[in-house]
């Protein structure tokens, strides 16, 4: 038996379905199918049954499960002594992340990876995209999914957009508010070069309610969270921003939900299609198994 072997059996009895197995392990179904097809005919027993629901270790994966935890773990054990006798020590996760994000999210997903260490760098969208081409990220968190077979991206935060309203204006206006009601206002803006596709998705839902989304701001003029609040509190400009900004606000500024939530802020985990990397895989597990605890809720 070798080691990627037991690992993927492991993975797939953890997981409880081939496809999500696959998806830890950045392989394809079939391959993984494959290499859980050898290993049983290599022992000459059955380890796993398909049922309705996924899969389910039989008594004779039963017993596997239990002597290949043992061994992956020896195994990686092994490896973090070794590592000890480098430079680098342990493992370095470089991820990067966009402004407001969940406060939860990445606390949650981060208790997941154990020693690793983490390099988080508050990029957009696009330089995300671009660093991970370049080999400067293991993993972005970006607002738009990026095309190309060269990088894998999941889903994994969905957010109903509210407004941030001069506190007399939002009173004004009642809750939740009707986008269209935000006309003569100015909307504070992102630059679009950021992030293309989710300034294009906002700005045409803008239009369609009506409302002038002004001239862009300039590339070179990054959104500033903090900027926000006094542009919002003069009471001629309105924001966006999701329910849990993670940021207080003044007694100046309310938050308001909007009218039937026609902005959804959507945010995928993005990482290089042919990474192998354990601890990249189970990062996103944890941020897909927030979403689902989300969406339960």
């Amino acid at each position: 038996m070798e080691i990627r072997e037991l690992r993927a059996f492991v993975a797939v009895v953890e997981a409880g379905a081939m496809s999500k197995a696959a998806r830890l392990l950045h392989v394809s179904q079939p391959a993984l199918s494959q290499t859980i097809t050898a290993l049983e005919r290599r022992l000459g027993v059955r380890l796993l049954v398909r049922t309705s629901t996924g899969v389910q270790a039989t008594d004779a994966g039963t017993t596997l499960l239990g002597e290949a935890r043992a061994v992956l773990a020896r195994h990686d054990q092994a490896l973090a002594a070794m590592a000890r006798h480098t430079e680098t020590g342990g493992g370095v996760l470089r991820v990067g992340v966009p402004l407001e994000l969940p406060p939860e999210l990445l606390p949650s997903a981060l208790a997941r990876l154990g020693d690793t260490r983490v390099q988080a760098r508050h990029l957009s969208s696009v330089a995300q995209v671009a660093a991970l081409r370049a080999g400067e990220l293991d993993v972005g968190l970006v607002r738009e999914r990026p095309a190309g077979p060269d990088l894998d991206a999941v889903l994994v935060v969905e957010e109903d957009v509210g407004v941030l309203l001069a506190a007399d204006l939002a009173e004004k206006l009642g809750s939740p508010v009707r986008l269209d009601a935000l006309a003569g206002l100015d909307w504070f803006a992102f630059p679009r070069a950021g992030s293309p596709a989710w300034y294009d998705e906002l700005a045409a839902i803008l239009r369609s309610h009506g409302l002038d989304v002004g001239a862009e701001v300039p590339e070179e003029q990054r959104l500033i969270v903090e900027l926000k609040i006094p542009a919002v509190s003069a009471g001629t400009a309105y924001a966006f921003a999701p329910p849990e900004w993670p940021y207080p606000l003044p007694d100046t500024v309310r938050w308001r939900p909007l009218a039937g939530n026609p902005i959804v802020r959507r945010t995928w985990a993005v990482w290089p299609a042919n990474s192998h990397r354990r601890d990249v895989a189970e990062f996103v597990a944890a941020l897909e198994d927030h979403r689902r605890g989300e969406s339960r809720a």
